[in-house]
């Protein structure tokens, strides 16, 4: 229980660094960090594809799309637009709003009994495989087909030769 809690503790710590990182890269750098804590907790909750997931989706592509996507766009201070006190009032009254919600539902929070998995191989890619390509194979195949089909044309679009109109 102490690295359960030790972890979540580094989730917590990391996405508020997240949010309170002056440089954007960072930021993003602070946002792979977390989401490799999240990756861990899967772990410890013996949910094996969801870590493999996390790590290979979010970890692997969207934030190195991120981090590109920073470095192309050259954020500095003179293309910021200034906030006015008016977005500014906005912010403080959706963050106490969200202060109260958060209140809220803790105050209703009761105690609850720990969850015992009655099937400790729940969470194991091998269950995983054999329920999708043996009862859901049909849609599988049909959604990969969809996406094949997107990514073509996808690649259709880009490379068309784009003729001057006159």
């Amino acid at each position: 229980m102490s690295i359960f809690y030790f972890i979540a503790f580094l989730s917590i710590l990391f996405a508020v660094l997240v949010i309170s990182a002056k440089n954007p890269v960072h930021s993003i750098l602070y946002l792979i960090l977390t989401f490799f804590t999240f990756t861990i907790q899967y772990i410890l909750l013996n949910a094996q594809f969801l870590a493999i997931v996390n790590f290979i989706v979010y970890m692997g592509a969207i934030l190195v799309l991120f981090l590109y996507t920073l470095m192309l766009i050259n954020l500095n201070k003179d293309a910021e637009p200034v906030k006015s006190n008016m977005l500014k009032i906005a912010a403080v009254l959706g963050g106490g709003c969200f202060l109260v919600v958060i209140i809220a539902s803790l105050k209703a929070l009761g105690a609850s009994q720990p969850v015992v998995l009655k099937n400790p191989d729940l969470g194991l890619v091998k269950n995983l495989g054999k329920v999708l390509f043996g009862e859901f194979l049909l849609p599988f195949e049909v959604s990969s087909l969809l996406l094949l089909s997107a990514m073509v044309g996808a690649v259709l679009l880009a490379t068309r030769d784009k003729k001057p109109v006159v």
